[in-house]
């Protein structure tokens, strides 16, 4: 018996099949373009995004102008590829009640420290920034805009959530979980150093980070101090936690 001949499959730049492929391949790609905007610290060209997707680009000006039209990314003077406000307007209803606790917060400490504020929570293996605030009266500053995703390894702030969930691998995450606090330097962002700490629940569960990002040399151990009062301070204004009450996932003072 004759075999009916197999069935041509042809699969095009950026195309994904199998059992992992996505219910939609034209919304996947609009996400997957979306998600390139927000976290590149810079502005991305139209021909950027497309190398990333492996589309041609034609197929991802279109989708990008699609995103456009929704305020989702905006362009700046040469054409360079911008997160939109319409993100902000998306974020609002995320984790409300972190965020509306530690917006005041964030904003004592990015002026009581001249460096930007930052709100960070967990999503699967990243850490993403869901809050910014920058200081009103320094010279300067490092930008840094909310959207921005990094692998959760990898950062102060990741570290943080690392510590306040009690996992993680790297020597840093042990130190965080005894003092309360994170360092690092230029692991998201070259030349760039951070300090975070977590933000844990009434149940003990690490909910966020704060962070503040920042260059030059500071004393590190009253910046750590500062940020982790900032992180308890927002755990008690989301959840009542009584004052003075010790943060669970913490074994030692240093």
């Amino acid at each position: 018996m004759t075999r009916p001949p197999s069935p041509t499959v042809t699969v095009t730049a950026g195309a994904e099949i199998g059992p992992g492929a996505p219910a939609s391949q034209t919304l996947d790609r609009g996400l997957r373009a979306l998600e390139l905007v927000a976290a590149a610290a810079e502005p991305m060209t139209t021909a950027d995004v497309a190398v990333a997707l492996g589309l041609h680009r034609s197929i991802t000006y279109r989708m990008l102008r699609t995103l456009e039209d929704r305020r989702l990314v905006d362009r700046d003077g040469g054409g360079g590829w911008l997160p939109g406000v319409g993100l902000a307007v998306l974020a609002t209803n995320v984790v409300p009640e972190i965020r509306s606790a530690a917006q005041p917060i964030l904003e004592s400490l990015a002026d009581a420290t001249a460096m930007t504020s930052f709100l960070v929570i967990r999503d699967h293996d990243e850490a993403v920034t869901v809050s910014v605030v920058e200081p009103r009266s320094a010279v300067a500053h490092v930008t840094y805009r909310p959207g921005k995703r990094h692998p959760v390894h990898r950062g102060a702030p990741g570290i943080a959530l690392l510590a306040g969930a009690g996992s993680g691998e790297r020597p840093e995450v042990g130190a965080c979980r005894r003092r309360g606090w994170a360092y690092s330097e230029s692991e998201v962002l070259p030349g760039m150093k951070s300090v975070a700490s977590p933000v844990v629940d009434d149940d003990g569960a690490c909910r966020a980070a704060v962070a503040v990002v920042f260059v030059g040399d500071h004393d590190l151990a009253a910046l750590g101090r500062r940020v982790a009062e900032a992180a308890t301070d927002v755990a008690r204004r989301a959840w009542s936690a009584p004052q003075g009450r010790t943060r669970p996932y913490i074994t030692s003072s240093e």
